[in-house]
């Protein structure tokens, strides 16, 4: 596995991989696809090979390369296990949220009660003060009369 993991850690290995995903490749078509000197494609497809992520024939002239992902196997086996402490953490952060949200929503509906009840009490005073005012109009409007009608 640790050859596995060394060869999959450089870039241009794991973009070797994903095109032979599509199919077989000669070694000059594989190096086409790289700003690389084809020596040095040849060296990572060397790694490849002896890590065993990839095989190679003898057509003619050229070797064409072909992806064998079954040493992956092993790699993704040993992930997995990290996956079930993944899913407890994103229960656990799912939780969290659920929670912030439910804390944003009290606070809002708490908010809006005071309002209400804001509203309620200053309604009531607005209301106690327009009949005080009610009441003391008449006796306003009485001598505002009679300096008129004098």
């Amino acid at each position: 596995m640790d050859d596995v993991v060394a060869a999959i850690a450089d870039p241009v290995r794991r973009q070797i991989l994903e095109v032979l995903r599509a199919g077989p490749l000669p070694a000059r078509r594989i190096a086409e696809r790289f700003p690389i000197s084809r020596p040095a494609v040849s060296r990572h497809l060397r790694v490849l090979r002896e890590s065993g992520l990839v095989r190679d024939t003898a057509e003619g002239r050229e070797r064409v390369y072909r992806l064998d992902p079954s040493p992956l196997t092993e790699v993704k086996s040993w992930l997995a296990g990290f996956a079930d402490s993944a899913d407890v953490w994103n229960r656990r952060l799912d939780a969290l949220e659920t929670e912030v949200y439910r804390t944003r929503r009290d606070r809002r509906t708490a908010a809006a009660q005071d309002r209400a009840a804001r509203d309620t009490a200053t309604k009531g005073t607005a209301t106690q003060g327009t009949a005080a005012h009610d009441r003391a109009a008449p006796g306003r409007a009485a001598p505002d009369r009679r300096e008129k009608t004098a």
